[in-house]
């Protein structure tokens, strides 16, 4: 009987020992769900095919701004950008009755991309109508994102974000 007892105890900590030893601690299912999205963040920035969402703006000398989600972008893409950004602060050279944000679309040139331990610097030159738009992206490894853009009619202004892959309805 003893034995019996025994061995059955046994057998209960082997069993009980190897399910925890399989089951994955929540610090380890962290550290992989950060990886998956290092990795997802990399893959964006490699292939230059992401969309910024603009957050927060912070104009030269001026105050943080929070900014309606989901409404203010720049569609980055090796062969096209896309830009719609509002804009505060000084304005040089700007259109009477002109829309007051900074609006653009054309070609990316001069792209660098600098990797850095804890995030990745991506530079960028863009032509628009009137203007030539010099983009500064400082890209985390959790997607969290600040663009500079400096112009030649307007003061430098900072957009604080997120990037992430274009849906299906914004690829065209």
């Amino acid at each position: 009987m003893k034995t019996t007892l025994s061995v059955f105890l046994l057998l209960i900590n082997v069993v009980s020992f190897s399910v925890s030893a399989q089951e994955k601690s929540k610090k380890e299912l962290k550290q992989e769900r950060e990886l998956q999205k290092q990795n997802e963040i990399k893959t964006l920035i490699d292939s230059q095919n992401f969309v910024f969402e603009a957050q927060k703006a912070t104009p030269q000398g001026g105050r943080l701004i929070q900014l309606d989600y989901n409404t203010y972008f720049l569609k980055f893409k090796a062969d096209s950008t896309t830009c719609d950004l509002p804009f505060f602060g000084r304005g040089y050279n700007v259109a009477y009755n002109g829309d007051g944000g900074i609006k653009f679309e054309g070609k990316p040139e001069n792209v660098r991309i600098e990797t850095k331990k804890n995030n990745t610097i991506l530079k960028a030159t863009v032509r628009g109508k009137s203007d030539v738009y010099d983009l500064l992206f400082s890209i985390f490894y959790n997607g969290n994102t600040t663009l500079s853009v400096s112009s030649n009619n307007r003061g430098p202004i900072s957009y604080d974000g997120i990037i992430y892959a274009p849906k299906a309805s914004e690829k065209k």
